[in-house]
């Protein structure tokens, strides 16, 4: 490793060990991880310390962006349940199906008059690469306790989805642009390969995956530790087989980790319902098997299953991604921040603006929400660690508009990190405080009742 090389993973390994260790005082402040990373970012990069450089740096930097998000969304596909869309599922099914793709036409249409130079499908790549949502950026937002548990599911659903629902539109947009890798396929290649061959691939390895593991599982073969490491094998293998028949890598794995989901969660039931039976039979009962009782218990033991799999690789892809964030701030952030003009800058704020929280109005209009939750749910779409991957492959594929694409997305980004952050703690007490007084004027309220707990703090 070269000296300049050591002194980037040095002043990492420093800013890293420092913010863990006022990791849970800032969590009481309007200061974010994504803000503290980011900052530092800039601070090491060209602009800075000159410590890092995309033109120096490009395949650490997209090796570690690309594994991140690969990770983030296989775990996050591995904690949605179908229940999760069933109980008051209808704003999360909302949220994706009808804002989505208004988010997406609506940053598509606004580029036009704002960002000239660029191409239809430059466009309407920018489009895709600023509508999904990181509920990293607005932690509070979304778990914050006195947020009804409707919203904070829903928002928690729509940010741990529209990432992976983005990925079609992505790569369908680049593909469609000449003079890219995915260019050369044509439209209905990438279409194919990216599309269903990498889905029936993420099926295939997650589904069997899953199942491999719950047998081994119930028979006591596997360690808890090895059970979490095979996550990260499930990951690596599904985005590795995607790119080997020159598909979508993060495609498979997003429906690798469905796929895992359900299987662990079935399985686990499955083993719950059979430890039931022996039990009632009087036969002894292995350890490894669990005890539910019944369909209920055993249910829940599924989601135990799956959930005691994936939170260590999540944990990794949480500390990962606030190394992305860094890496955002020295090679997309810095070297754009002195090349800024006001037609950028609106960009920027009418897509976490106008952009977002118009789809969503429309797409809540006769829900009975109130408009409170209607506005709150539409300013906390943060843009994040998708948005940062999107806009770093847009800049090694080398786009003709990968300079203004670079800037707009790089702003948007930064300012969605100072704007959610800072504002993320007191709106949603302020949130909170309102649906308390609601619920207790209406208690048929559409939100339904506070959280267990906190009617007394009104």
């Amino acid at each position: 490793m070269s000296g300049g090389g050591s002194w980037a993973v040095a002043a990492v390994a420093a800013v890293t060990a420092g913010y863990a260790l006022v990791s849970r005082r800032l969590a009481t402040t309007v200061v974010s991880a994504p803000m503290v990373f980011t900052a530092f970012g800039v601070a090491v990069g060209p602009v800075g310390l000159g410590l890092l450089s995309l033109d120096h740096d490009a395949g650490p930097v997209l090796t570690l962006v690309e594994g991140t998000l690969t990770l983030v969304l296989l775990t996050d596909a591995m904690s949605v349940r179908r229940r999760d869309l069933r109980v008051g599922g209808f704003l999360p099914r909302r949220l994706l199906g009808i804002a989505l793709p208004l988010t997406i036409g609506a940053g598509w249409l606004l580029a036009w008059p704002l960002l000239p130079g660029l191409t239809l499908w430059e466009l309407a790549l920018i489009g895709a690469i600023l509508a999904p949502t990181d509920a990293a950026l607005g932690e509070s937002a979304v778990a914050g306790p006195g947020v009804p548990p409707l919203v904070r599911k829903g928002l928690k659903v729509e940010s741990g989805l529209n990432d992976g629902m983005v990925l079609p539109f992505f790569v369908i947009f680049l593909a469609a642009i000449p003079g890219t890798a995915a260019s050369a396929e044509g439209i209905a290649g990438t279409f194919w390969r990216a599309l269903v061959l990498s889905t029936v691939l993420g099926l295939v390895i997650g589904g069997v995956g899953g199942r491999l593991l719950s047998g081994s599982r119930a028979r006591g073969w596997v360690t808890d530790e090895w059970r979490q490491v095979f996550v990260l094998a499930v990951a690596a293998g599904s985005y590795a087989l995607a790119v080997v028949i020159d598909g979508s890598g993060f495609i498979a794995a997003w429906v690798a980790g469905f796929a895992l989901g359900t299987s662990l969660r079935r399985g686990a039931r499955r083993a719950a319902v059979s430890a039931a039976a022996a039990a009632a039979a009087g036969a002894p009962v292995a350890p490894a098997t669990g005890t539910g009782t019944g369909t209920g218990t055993a249910a829940a033991e599924g989601t135990a299953a799956s959930d005691d799999t994936a939170r260590p690789a999540a944990r990794l892809g949480d500390f990962l991604a606030a190394l992305s964030f860094l890496v955002f701030g020295a090679v997309l952030l810095g070297p754009q921040l002195q090349h800024l003009d006001w037609r950028i800058v609106v960009y920027a704020v009418l897509s976490l603006t106008v952009v977002r929280m118009v789809p969503v109005a429309l797409c809540l209009a006769g829900t009975g929400l109130s408009l409170a939750t209607v506005a709150y749910a539409g300013w906390f779409g943060p843009r994040g660690l998708a948005s940062v991957v999107f806009g770093l492959l847009v800049v090694e594929e080398h786009v003709p508009g990968t300079t203004l694409i670079g800037r707009v997305v790089a702003l948007t980004i930064a300012l969605s990190i100072l704007l959610h952050g800072l504002t993320a703690h007191f709106l949603a007490d302020r949130y909170g405080d309102w649906h308390r007084a609601a619920a207790a004027r209406r208690p048929g309220l559409r939100e339904g009742p506070p959280a267990p707990g906190r009617a007394d703090t009104a």
